[in-house]
């Protein structure tokens, strides 16, 4: 399966048989914060050669990053170097996990892994008598005298980008589709002491007042991961402080519109960027 230049990810619509039957993460209509499950796509390095198979895990978890709800048939991408894609060849489901395998073609330069995007559950809340109902189940009907608070189906992407040789840039460029991150800073040249400026987007616009938590994990499982919350300014700009070493996760959650002929009347985009910050 390639996907071109003018078509990036296949329409969610078409996509959709495909992917409502995977096993949705466990979100609260009204807490997307820390207590909800977050996708991840974390690959095995971050320093490849150019003609290796390249090897990555995805999931859910609450914890980075120890899977705990599997990722999914989803549209697994790699973005190479020179700006074209190709897909993972190699898709595994496991009870955790979800792994993707592909052999990269013998070019250096920056990659960008993608998951592609992965639709979920479907989230009703309402109010009735003081108190919030939460449904994910479709047959649950509303009574009449209810306010519906929000209506949504998740949308999942999560990403990272790899390096062989000598970083470049024509991976990075945004799709100008759904929820992304742009780096402006060289995701592959994160070092302590500096900072990791990056632009979140919707669409191609930038969101100001945008909320990104960023977790730290130092990868020892048995300790447990630091987050950090900012806020986009009015450019949906982030200036990230870069004070210790160790694998990061920026976790992006946005409701907007979903289009026609979706299955609820918005999504719930959830997008991460795995990334690695080093010692100078």
């Amino acid at each position: 399966m390639a996907i071109s230049s003018t078509h990036r990810f296949p329409s969610l619509r078409s996509a959709a048989p495909r992917l409502r039957h995977c096993l949705a993460p466990v979100l609260s209509a009204l807490a997307l914060g820390a207590y909800a499950h977050t996708p991840y796509l974390l690959p095995t390095s971050f320093d490849i050669q150019p003609n290796e198979t390249i090897s990555v895990e995805a999931s859910f978890t609450e914890k980075f990053f120890v899977p705990e709800v599997v990722f999914g048939e989803t549209l697994f991408a790699i973005t190479a170097p020179d700006g074209t894609q190709l897909p993972f060849g190699d898709i595994r489901q496991f009870k955790l996990r979800t792994i993707a395998e592909q052999k990269l073609p013998n070019a250096k330069g920056t990659y960008r892994l993608s998951t592609g995007p992965r639709l979920g559950a479907i989230f009703r809340s309402w109010e009735r008598d003081g108190k919030t109902v939460v449904a994910r189940d479709p047959k649950q009907v509303m009574p009449a005298d209810a306010k519906l608070i929000s209506h949504y189906q998740s949308l999942s992407v999560s990403e990272a980008y790899v390096t062989a040789g000598a970083p470049t840039r024509d991976a990075l460029k945004p799709r100008g589709r759904g929820l992304e991150i742009v780096p402006v800073t060289h995701p592959s040249d994160l070092v302590t002491g500096e900072k990791f400026e990056f632009v979140v987007q919707h669409d191609g616009a930038p969101l100001p007042d945008q909320k990104v938590d960023i977790y730290r994990s130092a990868m020892d499982l048995s300790n447990q991961h630091s987050a950090d919350s900012l806020k986009t300014d009015a450019q949906g700009k982030i200036s990230y402080a870069l004070a210790k070493p160790g694998i990061y996760l920026a976790l992006i959650r946005h409701r907007a519109t979903a289009p026609e002929g979706a299955a609820a009347p918005m999504y719930g985009y959830n997008y991460t960027l795995t990334f690695r910050v080093q010692t100078p």
